[in-house]
């Protein structure tokens, strides 16, 4: 990713944090004519995959009658959201610990 690309794509990176339908507008602006970014793509499926795990899991955690159980599911994702958001900020295109290069391959067909 050249200098270029990551100063067209940084504001759509940045968008696709803020919920789901932040990943969504910000697919759409990063898929008109010229405004096509590489950087924007990463951030894009990173975030959505983020969002998608977040509420298949939170379906699931949500049963759970334990407070600890849901607080550190919470914590979890709030720490993923803040990794993946200050990378987009900081113009880094490095993937979420644990669970990124997973959405890298599962979304990798978006953006393209």
């Amino acid at each position: 990713m050249t200098e270029q690309d990551i100063d067209k794509g940084r504001q759509n990176a940045i968008i696709s944090y803020i919920t789901i339908f932040g990943v969504i507008i910000a697919y759409y602006l990063n898929n008109e004519d010229n405004k096509k970014s590489s950087f924007a793509s990463f951030h894009i499926r990173q975030s959505l995959g983020l969002w998608l795990t977040f509420f298949a899991l939170g379906y699931i955690i949500g049963n759970f009658d334990s407070w600890l159980v849901t607080s550190s599911f919470y914590l979890f994702f709030a720490v993923l959201f803040i990794y993946g958001f200050s990378n987009a900020i900081a113009r880094k295109a490095q993937a979420v610990p644990l669970v990124g290069n997973l959405y890298q391959r599962i979304f990798s067909n978006l953006g393209s």
